[in-house]
């Protein structure tokens, strides 16, 4: 360390060991993964498993977000081409899909026969209410990540709250909100970053 430099108080990233590593933890994962997605994702990769910071799980899962496909198989795929290429984001897709695929299969055959049950029925609706729970929990706790963000907090929120507005109560298409709300926060965000200097970024 050189002499009048603070010390570092981030906590060291870990990053997976393996292919294999890959598989088994985007398995265990995605079995986890019965409505609240996200909540589930941000706890493994964020706060166990620590294969990346707060802020790069907030601007990734933007990126898989708006990219065709399952948001979660996105955010697989992009971690595990980033430590082994291609191979590896193969690995993390596998993991992803192949133990889901046999239990929603089966989960598929057990409905079947019990559909039209009330109990069925409302259970289903209960864990959308649970789902919708753990996903408005795990977007309050990664507000304090958009202290970091170039716009500032207060543009984020409004942006956040601009989407909540055409998609929740003006029924606009996804497509509408991405090129209209996304598109704009873009030219926001180019625009705040063209007003640091090359010495203040970091």
């Amino acid at each position: 360390m050189t002499e009048g430099t603070a010390p570092s108080t981030a906590p060291a990233l870990n990053a997976p060991t393996s292919r294999t590593d890959l598989f088994v933890s985007f398995t265990w994962l995605a079995l986890q993964g019965f409505g609240g997605v996200l909540a589930v994702v941000q706890r493994e990769l964020v706060e166990k498993k620590r294969w990346m910071t707060r802020d790069q799980f907030v601007e990734e899962w933007a990126v898989a977000q708006i990219m065709p496909g399952p948001n979660v198989v996105n955010l697989s795929m992009m971690i595990g081409g980033r430590y082994f290429g291609l191979s590896g984001a193969l690995a993390a897709l596998a993991g992803m899909l192949a133990a889901p695929l046999v239990v929603v299969l089966l989960l598929a055959v057990l409905y079947g026969t019990v559909a039209e049950q009330p109990v069925a029925q409302g259970a289903l609706r209960g864990m959308g209410a649970v789902a919708a729970g753990l996903i408005t929990a795990t977007g309050i706790k990664l507000i304090a990540a958009l202290d970091n963000n170039a716009m500032g907090r207060l543009a984020c929120l409004l942006l956040a709250a601009l989407t909540f507005v055409a998609i929740a109560l003006l029924r606009w298409p996804l497509l509408w909100v991405l090129l209209g709300v996304g598109g704009g926060a873009c030219l926001w965000a180019y625009h705040v970053l063209g007003r640091i200097t090359p010495t203040a970024r970091p």
